[in-house]
């Protein structure tokens, strides 16, 4: 598929208030791009621009012809889905306008519960579900669906370690198997550990596009967060961590 979309010069605002502008981005087959940034620098309505949702006001957006799924923070419903009907939806595809999802349709939605390690949230209806199940519902839902390009608001907010790094890893594997995939998160580990690429979102005009390795410096992540961040190598490991220092010096 090579390039899925690109954003040059692009900008949305709110009123008088611009969200981000003079942005540049571009999203690529096998690549798994991480998008970062405080609260409210604009990282969800980002992810809205590049779905199509929302058209950018100023720069040009332009993107091949792709199946794409979104995943958004949370998603709020009244009605008694369970976590095998918010699945199948992601096969709406696949599924006739009359017809309803078939044998092939309910295997794959199986297999994505299972790959997540929820197949027991089948039969639970979606709404008396934790933040957390929600979120690996809906990522299962985006895999069903056969998609080229993936965004993912935080996808691994409402989750516990052991499910971050088992949602991380399934990105990884699905990019390095040719998806174009971008995710929003508050961690520059899932950056440093997981990404090819990463946004850092500072200012409405002043963002940072790049390797991880290069971009995530002490200096760009203090700026980012408006914390002190130390990166620390790992000794056992080929691997750095980013580590925020939260309390003031002593005096």
């Amino acid at each position: 598929m090579g390039e899925a979309i690109r954003a040059t010069d692009i900008g949305y605002r709110y009123g008088a208030g611009w969200v981000f502008r003079n942005l540049h981005l571009k999203l690529s087959a096998g690549q798994l791009t991480a998008i970062l940034g405080p609260n409210g620098c604009g990282k969800s309505t980002l992810l809205s621009v590049l779905s199509g949702s929302r058209t950018p006001m100023e720069g040009t957006l332009t993107s091949r012809r792709a199946r794409l799924a979104f995943v958004p923070q949370s998603l709020e419903t009244s009605l008694p889905f369970t976590g095998m009907d918010m699945v199948l939806l992601g096969r709406a595809r696949s599924v006739s306008l009359f017809s309803t999802p078939g044998q092939a349709d309910h295997a794959a939605a199986h297999a994505a519960l299972g790959e997540l390690g929820i197949g027991h949230l089948a039969d639970r209806e979606f709404h008396v579900m934790s933040g957390g199940e929600r979120q690996l519902v809906l990522i299962a839902r985006a895999l069903v669906s056969k998609c080229e390009v993936l965004l993912l608001d935080e996808p691994t907010a409402a989750l516990d370690w052991h499910h971050q790094a088992k949602v991380l890893n399934l990105l990884r594997q699905l990019a390095d198997a040719g998806l174009a995939i971008a995710f929003t998160t508050h961690s520059p580990q899932h950056a440093l550990d997981f990404a090819d690429r990463v946004m850092l979102m500072t200012a409405p005009a002043q963002q940072v596009y790049g390797h991880p390795g290069q971009v995530l410096d002490e200096p760009a992540l203090s700026r980012l967060y408006r914390v002190a961040v130390r990166r620390i190598d790992l000794a056992d490991r080929s691997l750095s961590t980013a580590v925020p220092v939260l309390r003031p010096a002593a005096r």
